[in-house]
């Protein structure tokens, strides 16, 4: 056998392998994350809901048209991940700069990235305004239930008796006030087109969140109004948990208060 046959048939086994491989892939890396170690720490939903919204982005084609707005927090580390064109906005800005960007360019699919501590104290007018006024934008809100880049100070999702590093005995609602479930507060309003409520917890849970963010990519496009997708996640180093502890948490003491599930869904496909 020649040398040039040998090597023919080691390139047709090779490219059968492959191709069988590709056959039989259950998952592969999404595209539109960058081909970086994420450094959120360990059992943190943020790298999930990077994953899940990237991969929406990348089934539906869209990556070179998708442009992502995320503020102060922890939500900035986005840029690092998300492999799309990314804005950076001010603490609690990121709707109202999302605003900006898709009146200027409607034909591009536009989505802020907030966590609690940004979206529901500071940028609390931004949302409710950008809600109101009924933009063609998604809104990703990551609720954690503290505010996670600067040491677990205690946010307006945070629970009754919660222990945070500023209620260190446990929100009191008679001096603190009571949390804000901002789904709830936002979807009466006429600008609200789609408002739900998911999380990241359990694989059930991912692919329900994923379908979530891939309807309101869906309903962006047809021009609809605003989707608000809320994702309950987990805070494990603020909460002094491990990931395992943090997830028993998520689902005994947050579910309760901000129960899964769609809270406001278009009439034509109710």
């Amino acid at each position: 056998m020649s040398e040039n046959t040998q090597l023919e048939i080691e390139e047709q086994n090779f490219l059968e392998e492959d191709i069988c491989v590709k056959e039989n892939l259950v998952f592969d890396r999404t595209q539109a994350l960058t081909d970086v170690e994420m450094h959120y720490c360990p059992g943190c939903g943020h790298g999930v809901a990077h994953r899940i919204i990237m991969e929406v982005v990348d089934e539906m084609g869209i990556q070179d048209k998708t442009i992502g707005v995320a503020p102060v927090g922890c939500s900035v580390f986005a840029y690092n991940y998300m492999n799309i064109d990314m804005q950076e906005a001010a603490h609690g800005r990121a709707s109202a700069v999302a605003t900006g960007i898709k009146r200027v360019l409607p034909d591009k699919f536009v989505f802020s990235y907030q966590g609690d501590g940004d979206l529901a104290a500071i940028g609390t007018g931004e949302t409710v305004h950008t809600v109101n006024r009924g933009e063609n934008i998604l809104i990703v809100f990551i609720n954690n239930a503290v505010y996670g880049m600067t040491s677990g100070q205690m946010a307006p999702t945070t629970l009754e008796g919660m222990v945070t590093t500023t209620s260190p005995y446990g929100r009191d609602p008679k001096i603190m006030g009571y949390p804000l479930k901002i789904a709830d507060l936002i979807a009466p309003l006429p600008g609200a087109y789609y408002v739900t409520r998911q999380a990241v917890n359990n694989a059930g849970n991912v692919r329900k969140a994923k379908k979530a963010i891939q309807k309101s990519f869906e309903y962006q496009k047809l021009n609809k109004g605003l989707c608000f997708v809320e994702i309950v996640s987990n805070c494990p180093s603020n909460w002094k948990m491990t990931p395992v502890e943090s997830n028993k948490f998520v689902e005994e003491k947050l579910f309760p208060f901000y129960p899964l599930g769609d809270i406001k869904v278009p009439k034509e496909i109710k």
